[in-house]
């Protein structure tokens, strides 16, 4: 069997406020989970990853695999399952496609499918449905009709069809946008679709408790609960006239800004150090002298990117970020969601494992004067 594989890594990830596809998950992104269990698979030649010009530019190099093809996603769902599709090689007797949120497939459920998309022409790996369904039909919420469920299965993913059966889907219905899988089109064509029984374990990540259950079930695949490490971090920098005020990954307005050889994000800086030091890793400016003519005027969100690489190398993840800021001016509880999402978004977390607070000096020394602004930051990171 030659086969190839695309997965669908293109969502914009709006309920959980930035593409899921790429938060971390147990040490890897989320995709990475999914990418690896199809390169376990001889038989799967590559595999086509469909994600966002601004996902390659910001991950490509993480996701760079011998057997891996970045494309372009589409502006849905389908499209990108097309531009995937024009990547496969015209050799491949074997079409698998998978949404890239389910982290948790395993190569077991991935070749059962394969092989009996190779016996049937198409199918599709599925669970029965264990809640009892109501259906409703109107806008006043009253139940119309309870369904037997016994009928009822939960599709997955990866889909696996044969390449002919997939193409002549595609051709046949290129309007079909609203489409939520393949097997809805291949079913039009008159192919009969195979449900393979598989894991619960195997659902979409698509909410923060999602992601919670997600990294259970893999602590569990590898071997229990894996250990905690603490970090504190601490950053001060002066006010002066004349420079951008940058603070969480945010520019704010004002007259004044922080002095320093980067940007002087005193929030990012002490975020970055409590992750070296939960890592056991130094701190910032080891990575980044601060007398080197390289680095200066260098991006704070740069510094934390180079951090986050080594966290990754190390199989670490963030399980919660809480930073206080200190100063007299300006004032910062205006600004602590903004700083909330910047900061989630900057270290690729879910908003709710970031806490954002700040404190006056009570016009005590440099701070009280409003010369300096300082932060103190700690975090919790899960590593093996």
């Amino acid at each position: 069997m030659k086969a190839e594989a695309i997965i669908v890594a293109g969502g914009s990830g709006s309920r959980m406020g930035k593409p899921k596809q790429f938060l971390p998950l147990a040490g890897k992104a989320v995709v990475e989970w999914s990418l690896e269990a199809f390169l376990s698979i001889p038989e799967v030649e590559r595999v086509v990853l469909v994600t966002s010009p601004e996902n390659i530019r910001e991950h490509g190099s993480r996701l760079f695999r011998d057997r891996v093809v970045l494309v372009p996603a589409g502006p849905t769902r389908m499209g990108s399952v097309r531009n995937g599709f024009e990547a496969v090689s015209q050799d491949a007797e074997m079409v698998a496609v998978h949404d890239g949120a389910r982290a948790l497939v395993t190569p077991e459920i991935i070749r059962a499918t394969l092989d009996e998309a190779y016996e049937s022409g198409a199918a599709v790996p599925a669970v029965q449905v264990k809640d009892t369904l109501k259906k409703v039909t109107n806008k006043q919420m009253w139940i119309s009709d309870t369904p037997a469920r016994s009928s009822f299965w939960a599709a997955q993913t990866p889909q696996c069809y044969r390449r002919e059966v997939l193409q002549e889907a595609l051709a046949r219905f290129p309007d079909a946008a609203s489409a939520t899988d393949e097997s809805q089109l291949v079913e039009k064509c008159g192919q009969k679709v195979r449900v393979v029984p598989s894991s619960y374990e195997n659902f979409k990540i698509t909410t923060p408790e999602d992601l919670i259950m997600a990294e259970a079930l893999l602590e569990q695949r590898q071997g229990g609960r894996r250990r905690t490490a603490v970090g504190l971090g601490w950053d001060i920098h002066r006010l002066v006239a004349g420079r951008e005020l940058w603070l969480a990954g945010t520019q704010l307005a004002g007259a004044k800004g922080l002095l320093g050889h980067s940007d002087a994000d005193v929030v990012l800086h002490a975020a970055a150090d409590a992750v070296l030091g939960a890592l056991g890793a130094g701190e910032i400016g080891m990575m980044f002298p601060p007398d080197d003519p390289k680095f200066k005027g260098i991006a704070s969100r740069k510094i934390v990117a180079e951090v986050l690489k080594r966290l990754r190398s190390a199989s670490g993840s963030i399980a919660n970020l809480d930073v206080t800021i200190v100063a007299e001016e300006p004032k910062m509880k205006p600004h602590y969601k903004t700083f909330q999402k910047s900061l989630a978004e900057v270290f690729e977390l879910p908003a709710e494992r970031v806490n954002v607070k700040a404190k006056s000096h009570e016009g005590l020394g440099e701070i009280g004067r409003g010369e300096a602004i300082a932060c103190h930051a700690v975090a919790v990171l899960l590593l093996p």
